[in-house]
């Protein structure tokens, strides 16, 4: 069974790449935030905003850039598009943020965790808490 995978994730995490070509190599469709279709992967920088910075220039940035209209709706139009949601693990606030909305927008969603990460109480939100990639893919199969 092919799905439609928005796989949440960070830049900084190594795993992302490797695991957006497994799950393709395994016949599903993989929505990749690095390298999405017509656009380019977001990033700070693209606005101009430099880390750390103040509250007041985050949001004026996030809001006013034309650039940062374009990097969410690509996304959210995946996460639209997408049938199911997986959190790789170690990931930031926006993964979690895209996981959560998947979630509470009834689409099936798998977290894919590993020794040492820090527990959340609120991952009990995910149809799935998954310890490897041979797990992901088996609940993948069903």
């Amino acid at each position: 069974m092919s799905r439609r995978i928005y796989l949440a994730s960070s830049w900084r995490n190594p795993h992302q790449p490797w695991m957006v070509q497994l799950l393709r190599d395994h016949g599903h469709q993989v929505y990749d935030f690095r390298n999405p279709p017509h656009s380019t992967g977001f990033k700070w920088g693209d606005i101009g905003l430099e880390l750390p910075c103040t509250a007041e220039a985050y949001r004026a940035a996030l809001l006013a850039h034309p650039r940062a209209a374009q990097g969410f709706n690509a996304d959210f139009a995946a996460m639209r598009w997408a049938d199911t949601g997986l959190l790789v693990l170690p990931c930031g606030r926006s993964a979690h943020l895209e996981l959560g909305w998947m979630a509470g927008a009834g689409k099936r969603t798998l977290i894919l965790t590993q020794d040492g990460e820090e527990p959340e109480l609120m991952a009990l939100l995910a149809d799935q808490i998954c310890i490897s990639v041979d797990e992901v893919l088996s609940e993948l199969g069903r």
